[in-house]
């Protein structure tokens, strides 16, 4: 592909991107249309736009990858998607809407105090900060390697330019913004994969069913695995799915402020049952290209460089062998998934740190003038910090370290969940000052039993149910520091 070509491809995106931000932003965005959208926001809408903020880069590439060496074991996660979700409408959501929040960590205020309360907020910034920019290097990468190398531009001139981009249609509108970009960016992102899959099976000369069969052939659809040891076994993979969504949804600012800034209680659980189904085929499809792809790079002989991951599967394919339509189609469902991974996360932070760590809702005196410049400010600075960390990674230069820095990130929703399963399952309360206590050796206690798990375990491997430990330990601290 023309490198002039991909340039206009930008621009066109991001020229649309614009479009939607000046449209919805056309009246003067008071401080609850952005933190909330007014509370008016059509659930369908949500839940179509929350497809590609939760798929991310990270899905759009690492998912299809992992199909030769883990199959489809990925869809059991999924399926525990659907139980987290129903966990989420019936118990998550109905307390929010009845407590009327803005930020969801306010909840841990009124139950056990401000420490608890400050808690939480300051494990949601750190679990966004490290996920986000993570899922957003992973983008940017690739873009860097396929495309802006080719100009001599440098990865801080990249990162910039992204950076600059999504602060400047995200810090007016907010969470009114998000909503409808979301969905432009769900759009591109499955429009990528459909195409791919069509283009590959042409080229190939098979139909669909063909390739299903093929698949199936080669061992990609293997679904269930059965050996207890194995960080994959199906038990502990639905599971985790199950928890992970309650806590990386239902525990997440990011996620919640877009399902709070639906009309009302019911059209949110809508849009969280709408979209909890809706991930299973759309994950689906997801999984069956990474195996049109593995098919596709066999018949080709194609094979990955040793300093190449099978993240890079996708990309190498769709923009050096399927022509410009998939290579436009793959780069403007990569730019939709960079996006998409930092537009909600800015917002979000920005609102969690102007509610909870600076109060400006509790201070006398604070008119909604003085509230949004307070308010862009934080949302540059939260911009400036994502893109820095962002180049730490790049300096870094090492996916071993980079994938342990990203698995931190997981470690810190454990506390979220044991403090919410204690609020709202238990009468105990904790003292409040100790919470933070508890709260940081968790996480500690879980990486160290991870670590030594085989030795200790008879062989046994945690895997993303190490969360579950973590949230155990939580609970277990906030039982012995009880009054």
């Amino acid at each position: 592909m023309s490198p002039y070509l991909i340039l206009f491809s930008f621009l066109l995106y991001t020229s649309l991107i614009f479009l939607i931000s000046r449209l919805t932003v056309r009246k003067k965005v008071n401080n609850e249309a952005y933190f909330l959208g007014n509370r008016n926001s059509p659930w369908y809408v949500v839940a179509y736009g929350m497809i590609g903020a939760t798929l991310s880069g990270v899905t759009f590439m690492s998912v299809p990858g992992l199909v030769k060496d883990e199959q489809f074991s990925y869809m059991v996660l999924v399926f525990g998607y659907i139980a987290g979700y129903t966990v989420i409408s019936r118990v998550l959501l109905p307390m929010y809407y009845k407590m009327n929040l803005t930020s969801i960590y306010t909840y841990l205020e009124k139950r056990f105090g401000f420490a608890s309360y400050k808690t939480g907020s300051f494990y949601f910034i750190i679990s966004r900060l490290i996920g986000t920019s993570f899922r957003m290097f992973l983008v940017v990468i690739v873009l860097q390697r396929f495309v802006f190398d080719a100009w001599g531009i440098p990865l801080g001139v990249t990162v910039t330019l992204f950076m600059v981009l999504i602060f400047l249609y995200t810090y007016r509108g907010g969470i009114k913004t998000i909503v409808w970009t979301d969905t432009l960016q769900t759009t591109f992102m499955v429009t990528a994969v459909i195409l791919s899959v069509v283009l590959i099976s042409r080229q190939l000369g098979m139909g669909f069913g063909d390739l299903v069969s093929e698949a199936g052939d080669r061992g990609f659809t293997h679904l269930f695995v059965l050996d207890y040891t194995d960080p994959r076994f199906f038990l502990k993979q639905f599971f985790a799915g199950m928890f992970i969504t309650i806590v990386m949804t239902g525990l997440d600012q990011d996620m919640m402020q877009k399902n709070l800034s639906c009309r009302n209680l019911r059209d949110a659980q809508k849009n969280v049952m709408t979209f909890g189904f809706v991930l299973v085929p759309i994950n689906l499809l997801f999984l069956f290209l990474g195996a049109v792809l593995w098919i596709y790079a066999g018949e080709v002989g194609l094979t990955l460089g040793p300093d190449q991951t099978s993240d890079e599967l996708f990309p190498t394919i769709a923009l050096n062998y399927l022509g410009v339509a998939a290579g436009l189609a793959f780069f403007f469902g990569l730019i939709s998934a960079a996006y998409s991974s930092a537009d909600g996360t800015l917002t979000a932070l920005t609102t969690v740190f102007c509610i909870d760590f600076l109060g400006l809702r509790r201070k006398p005196g604070m008119t909604e003038e003085r509230i949004q410049k307070i308010r862009y400010k934080v949302h540059i600075a939260f911009a400036v910090l994502v893109m820095l960390i962002i180049m730490g990674y790049g300096a870094i230069n090492d996916e071993a370290l980079i994938s342990k820095l990203f698995t931190i990130a997981g470690y810190t929703y454990g506390p979220l969940l044991g403090l919410y399963f204690v609020g709202l399952y238990t009468k105990w309360e904790p003292k409040d000052k100790y919470v933070p206590i508890v709260a940081l050796l968790s996480p500690m206690l879980s990486y160290l039993l991870s670590v030594f798990s085989e030795q200790l375990l008879a062989g046994y491997q945690f895997g993303f149910e190490i969360l579950l430990v973590n949230g155990l330990f939580t609970i277990i601290g906030l039982m012995i520091i009880r009054k």
